[in-house]
């Protein structure tokens, strides 16, 4: 009988790509957003006057400070471990180290856990939607159109794209998780046949003795009568 496990497992993803070639453009594209992410908060911290004045713009409709500079500190440094577990994935998809692919695919497991919360509060809390868009300054384009909206259509339109965030991070966990499997079911493939080739080398015979010319033996001596 299958296993739900090997059901799913699959060695290509995007239908064309390898799994490992998947990982690594999806480790990649990770470190290359947090980079850029990286850089922002890196020059809010090298300009904090100027970065202030962005946020509390009149264009932006409000006069809050958003971030103070504890929290750009902690928001830096989630970029910069962000940066070294997508490396970390990159490394080991491509040298073929499972262990290296572990802390990414728990990143992706808890990613996914907070866009399910995000989903389930929506549809406990449907109010929160308006919340939301009340929050939204008021330069914000078509909002009274949308504030003008039903409840209900909106929950909808809001679940129908986070439904369909969840499905997509979905996909990629498994390709992640497939290339996980992939790569240790190399490692045990190959420990295998080297324990099993090393035992083999080890029963036969040595060349010398297995391919040796035997002595010839003396012929036999008759005893007179």
């Amino acid at each position: 009988m299958i296993s739900p496990w090997d059901r799913w497992y699959s060695t290509s993803c995007c239908l064309c790509c390898h799994v490992r070639t998947g990982t690594i453009i999806l480790g990649i594209w990770y470190m290359l957003i947090n980079a850029v992410v990286l850089l922002i908060l890196l020059s809010a911290l090298n300009d904090p006057v100027q970065y202030r004045y962005h946020l509390t713009s009149s264009e932006l409709g409000t006069d809050i400070d958003v971030m103070d500079d504890a929290n750009i500190c902690i928001a830096t440094a989630i970029s910069l471990l962000m940066i070294l577990i997508c490396g970390m994935a990159t490394y080991g998809a491509y040298k073929q180290h499972a262990a290296w692919i572990i802390p990414f695919f728990c990143y992706q497991i808890f990613d996914f856990a907070l866009n399910t919360l995000v989903a389930i509060s929506v549809v406990v809390y449907p109010n929160t939607v308006q919340d939301y868009l009340q929050q939204l300054p008021g330069t914000f384009p078509y909002k009274e159109d949308i504030m003008s909206t039903n409840n209900m259509c909106l929950v909808f339109v809001v679940l129908l794209f986070i439904g369909c965030i969840l499905s997509f991070k979905a996909y990629l966990i498994g390709c992640v998780w497939n290339c996980y499997r992939y790569v240790s079911g190399r490692g045990t493939t190959e420990v295998l046949v080297y324990v099993t080739t090393n035992d083999t080398t080890v029963l036969l015979p040595p060349y010398e003795e297995a391919f040796a010319i035997p002595p010839k033996e003396p012929p036999p001596q008759y005893m007179e009568a």
